[in-house]
């Protein structure tokens, strides 16, 4: 969330089925694309192990999104470096890694995964060192796959290793950016407290992952093994490989009959700008009446394209890529923006926003390196309304696709958003009737899906079939205000900090919570979280009453909530406005929780919930830690649970209804044991 207004390459085809060992023993169903090219022969590797954010995949299923790649972590895979974690704090590598789980190398160390399935291409997850002084270094990393000569990828920590108090800095040795804030790490106010504390530099480093693609060339069998070694003579002192994820992309898309940018002027070298060529296509193809057609190649693009009723479709995300650098403004925008850059932008809605934009099959890589809220340096902004988005890879701006409305009926699918220094996605003012599904998002700097109703109120939105893995900051999912909302069958894996798996909060200046809101079929891990500045675990699902009470028909149903950290549901009022707000009308129902640090249930506010049909197993402390607003009343706390039954593992005991007060203000935490099939 940021405070201001600021891919999969096509259709997958229909594939055969094969079959392989995951992660705990089960079957796993595997796609394969038919019709693949000339195979390439290497030696045949141990048994891969499969997961699905860190989790055998028998525990997800049919939930997060479908892509077209499988994910293969490096703590199970053959190594000679160095197993890191498990770790769930913030500001470790281990902490920021998926499944709180990595691999270190040292320079002439290896670690090498097994080919699932038929595979032309690759994903790697990696961390590196900052330089001394901040800014990043780069570093090489040997690939071998299969009988294959040996590659070179050249990974960066230029985008990584942020450090300091929001909203960060690149510099390591910079002194406290608000003194004036309260601090965990002294229990104090650093400008208020005499003698001045003495605070470590650098202070809170983060954000420590990035991720790099590699086309093979070829296909290559299940089977054959990738060896990632990090050289001997590297300027990194180590490598941390987290995952790797396996694809099989096919060839380029064409698209008949479309108008070609090529033909404006555009350079698929990179060596040129682009972005005037860009302009004369769009306008001529929106003229047309005719898709603009972006053939493999990168595209040098340094400022935003304005679409309106015009349809660009790339050759695929691995083949199209429009690639810009951030550039300092002589003067700043009207809307604040210091910077441009890189970026496809509907219209402002002040000025109509736009309408029939369709964007599908490119990839969009930033430049953007320190986050500035008011900067638009996002890849996909402004209002797009009656649009969609599809097939997208958005790597290295600031969010992947903020939308400020009033704006309606937007669709976003099968995009990949990754690598973000705020959001991943926003719907941010007035965004009605529009959804986002089967669209992944990996390691973004703040909230990775939100719905804000700062001003104006979202309404009958939709996030289905997402999946989101290490948000370093803030959530998962996050709803600010709106009516109507849905949030359904999505996997949500590993947050680090201030934040959680799902957020309901009146919060940001956001428009109070009316009608419905549906949280439905979804599938949180490793969630439940710290939270820095009150010093308390939060819960996988957390609902947070700052700006009013909330009080709309919350129903949550069917979902899961594995391997919680802290507590798997929180429902808290902040301590300045707890005898002034409530929460009320949330209702739980067929709910599954295996395993919790503390507790399943939380409560730090006045109100209400009602529990029908949720189990629970594994809890660390006690089910129910009942805090009200904390007056500790003899008439019992100011939060009260309605029983409505079948809720099964004892954690819901008689003498806790309706309103008895247990509370632990912070209860010793009992790390969980791994979740397991119910």
């Amino acid at each position: 969330m940021q405070r201001s207004v600021a891919g999969a390459a096509g259709r997958r085809p229909s594939v055969p089925i094969v079959r392989i060992v995951a992660a705990a023993g089960a079957a796993l169903a595997l796609a394969v694309p038919a019709g693949s090219a000339a195979v390439a022969a290497g030696p045949a590797g141990p048994a891969p192990v499969i997961t699905r954010a860190g989790l055998d995949p028998a525990l997800v299923a049919g939930r997060g999104a479908s892509v077209d790649f499988v994910e293969q972590e490096a703590e199970h895979a053959r190594t000679t470096g160095t197993v890191i974690g498990p770790d769930r704090a913030a500001y470790t590598l281990a902490g920021e890694a998926s499944g709180r789980r990595a691999v270190r190398l040292s320079p002439g160390q290896y670690v090498e995964f097994t080919l699932p399935a038929a595979t032309d291409a690759l994903t790697v997850r990696y961390s590196i060192p900052d330089a001394p002084g901040g800014g990043g270094i780069t570093a090489p990393l040997h690939v071998r796959v299969g009988r294959e000569p040996v590659r070179t990828m050249t990974l960066t920590s230029q985008y990584a290793w942020l450090y300091n108090q929001y909203p960060f800095t690149n510099d390591p040795g910079a002194d406290l950016l608000h003194p004036d804030w309260w601090i965990t790490e002294c229990g104090c106010v650093p400008a208020a407290t005499t003698p001045a504390p003495t605070v470590t530099k650098p202070f809170r480093p983060h954000h420590f992952y990035d991720e790099q693609r590699l086309l093979l060339g070829r296909t290559h069998r299940a089977g054959e093994v990738v060896r990632l070694t990090a050289p001997t003579g590297t300027a990194a002192a180590w490598t941390v490989i987290d995952l790797l994820d396996s694809h099989r992309v096919g060839p380029p898309r064409v698209v008949p009959g479309a108008v070609n940018v090529l033909a404006f002027g555009a350079d698929p070298s990179g060596r040129r700008e682009s972005a005037d060529a860009f302009d004369r296509a769009v306008a001529y193809a929106r003229r047309a009446h005719r898709t603009l057609y972006l053939p493999p190649g990168t595209y040098q693009v340094n400022r935003h394209i304005v679409v309106d009723d015009v349809s660009i479709a790339g050759a695929g995300s691995w083949y199209t890529i429009v690639r810009g650098r951030e550039v300092a403004l002589d003067t700043p925008a009207p809307d604040g923006s210091v910077h441009t850059g890189v970026g496809f932008y509907g219209r402002d809605a002040a000025d109509g926003g736009s309408s029939d934009v369709h964007l599908s099959g490119f990839a969009v890589e930033g430049d953007v390196r320190e986050r500035i809220d008011t900067d638009q340096v996002n890849a996909v902004g402004g209002a797009l309304n009656r649009s969609t988005v599809d097939g997208l890879y958005l790597h290295h701006t600031k969010v992947g696709l903020w939308f400020d409305g009033p704006m309606t009926d937007l669709r976003v699918t099968n995009t990949v958003i990754a690598d973000q220094i705020a959001d991943g996605l926003n719907f941010h003012t007035g965004v009605t009737h529009s959804s986002v599904s089967h669209t992944f998002v990996r390691s973004t700097g703040d909230d990775a899906l939100a719905m804000w109703s700062e001003r104006t109120g979202n309404a009958h939105n939709t996030f289905d079939h997402n999946t989101v893995q290490s948000p370093v900051l803030a959530n998962g999912i996050a709803l600010y205000g709106g009516t109507d909302l849905t949030v359904s069958n999505n996997l949500i894996a590993d947050p680090v900090r201030e934040g959680s798996a799902i957020q309901v909060g009146s919060r940001f200046g956001a428009e109070p919570f009316t009608g419905h809101l549906w949280i439905t079929g979804n599938t949180t891990v490793r969630a439940g979280t710290y939270d820095l500045n009150w010093n308390i675990g939060l819960g996988a699902i957390w609902f947070y009453a700052l700006d009013r009470s909330i009080d709309a028909d919350i129903q949550v149903v069917g979902d899961i909530f594995l391997d919680n950290t802290y507590n798997a549901i929180m429902l808290v009022s902040d301590w300045p406005v707890k005898d002034s707000y409530s929460i009320s009308n949330v209702h739980f129902r067929d709910i599954r929780v295996d395993g919790t640090g503390t507790s399943v249930v939380s409560a730090r506010t006045a109100g209400s919930a009602s529990f029908a049909n949720v189990d629970a197993r594994n809890v660390g402390a006690v089910g129910v830690n009942n805090c009200g607003s904390f007056h500790f009343t003899p008439a019992g706390s100011e939060f009260a649970l309605a029983d409505l039954g079948g809720n099964d593992g004892g954690w819901l005991a008689p003498w806790l209804l309706p309103n008895t007060i247990t509370c632990d203000d912070r209860p010793p935490v009992v790390p969980p044991p791994a979740p397991a099939p119910w």
